[in-house]
């Protein structure tokens, strides 16, 4: 019978993966978490990164880190690479309702696109230009607006800290 949250009509699959491919993503003993990832096409294993081992690979590109708190509490550092449209995150708190993803430990870019826009002022309120106008920001950018306002909506009391790396 499934766990977890699977219903009760929920199967179980298992997958052999050859010892080479595992060698090669750098998987031993000591090193043995991975993630699966899924992009409605491919299902994707590989080796769980660190912020700091995501931070090393993507640095030739453009990243960012951001910082999501709830009052003065770190709960989500996320690192995103604008260049090749990938994140990853480490949450810092086990409650999903002050994370920035709520139960999603893999994020994919669009899942952290639809946070930015989340930290900002819809796109489709009504005097938007003369708000974009007041904080200094020349179009509809989530980052930009996040760089300025931090983020901070009215109703939470989260807020986000941006740095470029």
């Amino acid at each position: 019978m499934p766990g977890g949250t699977a219903s009760s009509h929920g199967k179980t699959y298992r997958v052999t993966i050859p010892n080479s491919w595992i060698e090669q993503l750098g998987i031993d003993e000591e090193n043995r978490e991975v993630e699966l990832c899924f992009d409605g096409a491919n299902i994707i294993v590989r080796k769980k990164q660190t912020l700091q081992e995501y931070q090393n690979t993507h640095k030739q590109n453009k990243l960012l880190q951001l910082k999501f708190y709830h009052g003065d509490t770190l709960c989500t550092t996320i690192l995103a690479d604008e260049t090749d449209k990938s994140v990853l995150i480490e949450n810092h708190t086990d409650n999903p309702l002050y994370t920035a993803f709520g139960m999603r430990d893999n994020p994919d870019w669009q899942d952290y696109c639809d946070f930015l826009e989340e930290r900002c002022i819809p796109k489709s309120r009504a005097g938007l230009h003369e708000y974009l106008t007041a904080i200094g920001v020349a179009v509809y950018d989530p980052i930009e607006i996040i760089r300025k306002t931090h983020g901070r909506m009215a109703e939470d009391q989260a807020w986000v800290e941006v740095t470029e790396l």
